[in-house]
């Protein structure tokens, strides 16, 4: 398993459009793959769940993934969120 903090820099957070962009790159890869925020867990292959975090710009969120591509899971998704800005 491995683990990387990350600061939100998109000026809308982790709401709808960049949520579902970070749902739809999740499903990719065949690894468990959670973001933290605040000590909770949620499933990031899972809109509802990214969205209940209500991740704002300038939040500190930790992402983990666990599995046989887990390296490139989290080169990936950690890409997705320091490029996309609204």
């Amino acid at each position: 398993m491995i683990e990387r903090k990350v600061i939100i820099k998109n000026p809308t957070g982790l709401h709808a459009r960049p949520a579902s962009l970070l749902v739809k790159e999740a499903n990719k890869f065949k690894s468990e793959i959670m973001i933290n925020k605040g000590g909770k867990d949620v499933n990031a292959k899972s809109i509802l769940s990214v969205l209940s975090l209500g991740v704002s710009n300038g939040d500190e969120i930790i992402i983990k993934a666990n599995g046989e591509d887990e390296k490139e899971a989290m080169d990936a998704i950690i890409n997705l969120i320091e490029t996309f800005v609204e």
